[in-house]
């Protein structure tokens, strides 16, 4: 079995700033990545309402840190469990575990990339057309390079490294369109 993916909204970083949000199904699990700032929430909303599911039926959130632009509408999923690198959130409960090789489906697992921030993590999905990962190690196609927000320059790299190493056959990076690495892809 594989999951399926579809970026919801693609974010951009300039005078304004939203954040990339991306939807991934897989069996019983329907997933939301980083639904943070947006211009309007419906740019959330509608794409799911338009493949029949609803708000309540997104089982799990996955914050790839959090920073606001990546949290800011968590809210909008009332019955979703919610992760980021050490625990799960559901109503009043506070599972500890850690993210690294969680598994939230068959074919959708998490991932410790540190860089950005020291509790980023990334999505990967198993698709029909290869490995998917949703992260924060780039910010869109181009980079850049030197993450000029990186709490860790070497740890961002060591990342990427890793990820690359799996080689994903896309990328969905934290603020653009999805891209296929490359080899000269910025480690």
């Amino acid at each position: 079995m594989t999951a399926t993916v579809q970026v919801l909204t693609e974010g951009y970083v300039g005078e304004r700033v939203a954040g990339t949000v991306t939807l991934i199904l897989d069996g019983d699990v329907v997933a939301v990545v980083d639904p943070g700032m947006v211009a309007d929430r419906r740019l959330i909303l509608d794409p799911i309402a338009g493949l029949g599911i609803g708000a309540e039926d997104v089982t799990d959130v996955v914050f790839s840190h959090h920073h606001p632009d990546h949290t800011l509408n968590a809210a909008l999923f009332p019955r979703a469990r919610f992760h980021d690198h050490w625990a799960i959130y559901h109503d009043d409960v506070w599972e500890r575990r850690d993210a690294d090789g969680f598994q939230l489906s068959a074919a959708v697992r998490l991932m410790r990339t540190p860089g950005h921030t020291r509790q980023d993590i990334t999505t990967l999905a198993e698709t029909d057309d290869g490995l998917v990962a949703a992260t924060h190690l780039w910010w869109n196609a181009d980079g850049p390079a030197e993450d000029p927000l990186a709490e860790d320059l070497d740890e961002l790299r060591a990342s990427r490294g890793r990820l690359l190493a799996l080689r994903p056959s896309l990328i969905i990076p934290g603020h653009g369109s999805p891209f296929v690495p490359v080899e000269d892809t910025a480690r």
